[in-house]
This record gives C-alpha cells, structure tokens and sequence, in this order.
C-alpha cells in the first residue's frame, strides 16, 4: 500500500504562518481588557485547517484507495461494481452537505466553531463505531476468483512493482485513461461550480449551493445504479464509451451561451446533474474493470496507481482551467440565428473527454477475474454442483486443478 504525500498543504501552512506573523495579524500576547479573538480567529482557524490537511493526505489509502479490496474481500461478483461505487463516491455525500450547510455555519467565526464541533463529534462516534464492529474478512470468501486467491497464499509485491506490472498488462492504461478522465471534468466542475452556474443565470448563492448538492448526489446515485448493470452485465466497455460519449454532450451546456436565447438556468443545472450522474460512475466501473484485468493483482495498489494519476492530472489542469474559464471565443456568427459564445475551460473538458473516448474505444482485454468465476460457474453447472449461489457452494465443487491459461483470450 502506497501513501501519498500530498506538498500543496504544508507548503500554504508554511506561508500563512510566514504572512500572518509577517504582517502581525495574529499576536502571541494578551493585553488585560483587549479582545484578541476576531484579531486571531481566522488565521488560527486556517492554520488549523492547513495542518489537519497535511495530516489527512497520509490517510488517503486508508479510505480512498481500499473500496476495490473491500469489494474483492466481502462482495460476490455480481456485487462488486456496486459496492466499490458505494464505497468510492460516498464521500460525495459528504461534499453535497458541505455545499448546504457549510454557507450558513461558516460564514461567522461561532458558527464554524460549532461546525467542526458537530463534525468532530459524529466523526468520534463513526470511528468507535467501525473499530467495535471491524471484521478483517468473512468466514468464506464470496466468489471463486477470491478463494483462488486465498488457496494460493497469494502474496501481493511492493507497490513499485505492481504499478509496473500494471502498466504491461493489456488494457489497464485504458481503464486509468478513463478513470483520470472522470475524476479530472468532476473535480473541475465542482472547484469552479460557482462561476459556471453564474455565467448559466443562477446566481442566488442558495440556489448554487442546492445546484452543488444536487450533482454531488448524482455521482453517487449513478453509482449505484451504473454500477449495478455493469455488474449483471459486466459490459464494462459498452457503459465506460456510453458515460464518455454523454459527459461530451452534457459539459457543453456548461459554457455555452447562444446569443439568441441568452441564459437558460434550468438547462444549465439539468445539465449538470445529468453529467454527474454519467461522468462520476466511471471511476468506480473502471476501477473494477482495471481489478478484472491485472488479477490476481493487489487491489489497493491498483487503485493507488489510479488515485495518484487522477488526482495529479486534475491538480495540473486546475489552473489551466481557471485561466481557460476566462477566455470566450465566438462560434457560428455568420449565422446570426445561431451564434453563439463557448468558455474555454468547456473546450478543455470537451477535448479530454474526445481523447479519452478515441483511446478508450480500443479496449480489448480479458477479463481475467470474471472469467475465473464464470469458470467454476460451469464447472458446478457441468457437474451439478448445488449449494446455492456465494463460497459455500463454489468450495465444495473446487477440486483444486485450476487451468490458468484458460483464462486468456
């Protein structure tokens, strides 16, 4: 399991410190009769911010890097897709209330006081909770493919060189592709979400922030519901081109502005709802779809390698986004019925999501673990193996003469 290091939140800590004391907006003495407080408030606030920032990057693996491995461990295979989206973009949630209630607690000092009180509070509780109930793995692995892994003590390698192991497997550079794609247009519509609906018409703080919420929990919900045909199906491919092909359409109206009909506010939050619900699934899918291929490979680590990529692409493209979300050019005006103007950070997204789509459409690589399990399915179909669906039935008809080369294409 890989940690990562994240540079950006100690380097602000070093320099709000360096600029509050700099500029002495924060004093180390107390004056009998003088209210230091508003003086201190906020820089103690952002100071404290940027340290628990630093302290949780370490943390990541532990939360955002696990959802395949919980998936693999506890999950049949046709629950695995849903449990990962689950598991991956739930923190969604968490954002989505951010956007509702963080405008009327964090807007004073007291309120934000209380704020973090509540969060540390309900985090204590979740966290007693978990470790009272923790369990390191079920009695009997859920699928065939995970007892193949058990029976063979298989030993996971340093991440160094699974992640290079990865990069030679056929067809995991395309699911990382995709996966870098999702989180890369999510990330930047969400950081610039505000100016985005306020160039759509909507611009009541409150409606922006129901907006926020509203596609934060579509990225859950499409999921979950996503997530779920891919894991009755397991057409990976078929639904990551789909998901593709529609966030190319449903950024568009993002920054799009048609001079003739001018703002249009309900199809900008329809629009962006929609591209939440299409664009987020792609990560969870794509990471089981990047599992399916490197089996037997170390789950984490295959989500490591993916977070790191994601979450680095997008850091990278933030700014150039923000800069490209100020560029307008004009299209279609010597059609005076349809011209039109288009924000440069839609062009951006526009053409990763192109990209991403012509790169993936080449995919074309075994399924190594759905064809692990799909094996053994015919196996106890073949010899009328009962027991019923999950380990127990699929361990009493193993016989232990696993044929590897069976499952390449």
């Amino acid at each position: 399991m890989s940690l990562r290091v994240s540079w950006s939140p100690i380097a602000s800590l070093i320099w709000d410190c360096n600029n509050a004391f700099k500029e002495r907006h924060y004093s180390w003495h107390w004056e009998p009769g003088v209210d230091i407080w508003p003086r201190n408030c906020w820089i103690t606030i952002t100071l404290s911010l940027r340290l628990v920032h630093c302290w949780s990057a370490p943390l990541n693996p532990f939360f955002q890097c696990t959802p395949p491995l919980l998936s693999a461990v506890w999950f049949a295979s046709h629950e695995r897709a849903t449990a990962t989206a689950i598991a991956l973009n739930f923190n969604q949630v968490g954002i989505a209330t951010a956007f509702l209630v963080g405008g009327p607690m964090g807007s004073t000092p007291k309120g934000l006081q209380q704020y973090f009180a509540i969060m540390a509070a309900l985090g204590t509780l979740l966290s007693v909770g978990t470790t009272c109930q923790f369990q390191a793995q079920p009695p009997t692995p859920p699928s065939f493919s995970e007892f193949q892994k058990l029976q063979h003590a298989h030993q996971e390698p340093p991440f160094v060189r699974s992640a290079r192991q990865f990069v030679s497997t056929p067809g995991f550079l395309r699911a990382l592709a995709a996966f870098i794609c999702s989180i890369t247009i999510t990330n930047v519509v969400g950081a610039l979400i505000e100016p985005i609906l306020h160039r759509g018409g909507v611009t009541e703080t409150w409606h922006v922030s129901l907006a926020g919420a509203a596609f934060e929990l579509a990225i859950v919900i499409g999921g979950i519901v996503l997530g779920g045909y891919v894991d009755r199906t397991k057409r990976y491919k078929f639904v990551t081109l789909l998901c593709l092909g529609l966030s190319m359409i449903l950024v568009v109206p993002l920054g799009w502005t048609e001079h003739e009909w001018g703002k249009e506010p309900k199809l900008m939050v329809a629009a962006l709802i929609l591209l939440g619900f299409f664009t987020g699934p792609i990560q969870p899918i794509n990471a089981e779809l990047a599992v399916d291929v490197t089996y037997p490979g170390d789950e984490t680590a295959v989500e490591s390698v993916q977070q790191i990529g994601g979450n680095l692409i997008s850091a990278l493209f933030m700014p150039v986004a923000e800069w490209a979300a100020e560029q307008d050019f004009d299209v279609l005006t010597r059609f005076p019925g349809l011209a039109s103007d288009i924000r440069g950070d839609v062009v951006l997204l526009l053409m990763v999501s192109l990209a991403t789509l012509l790169y993936f459409a080449r995919f074309n690589a075994p399924l190594r673990r759905t064809m692990a399990d799909q094996q053994q399915e015919r196996r106890r179909g073949e010899t009328g193996g009962g027991g019923g669906g999950g380990a127990g039935g699929e361990l009493s008809t193993w016989q232990g003469d696993f044929d590897e080369d069976s499952m390449r294409c």
